[in-house]
């Protein structure tokens, strides 16, 4: 088999990439912003923090609250027929 060269980031300029209206400071409310089991969330990446960062492929995926790990959440979602749990940072998700 070929070795793939490059990340997970790896083709994903075009998702990633921020409106001129999103640039700037990050704000501290969406860093630090809190869920509770249960709750629905929308996986929307913020690309200028790369901690608990998901793969691209999930992207504008909509999940359910399982727990923290952390200061990160697992987030159960389904990818086609089969159930995953990511962990991932509360700034990458919306509150639906």
């Amino acid at each position: 088999m070929v070795k793939r060269i490059g990340s997970s980031r790896r083709k994903s300029r075009q998702k990633f990439s921020k409106t001129l209206r999103r640039k700037g400071k990050i704000s501290i409310s969406k860093y630090f912003q809190s869920f509770k089991a249960g709750d629905k969330v929308s996986l929307k990446t913020e690309s200028a923090v790369q901690k608990g960062m998901y793969h691209a492929r999930f992207y504008g995926k909509i999940g359910v609250i399982k727990g923290k790990k952390g200061k990160c959440y697992e987030v159960s979602i389904k990818d086609k027929n089969k159930q995953k749990t990511l962990i991932i940072h509360p700034i990458h998700l919306r509150r639906i």
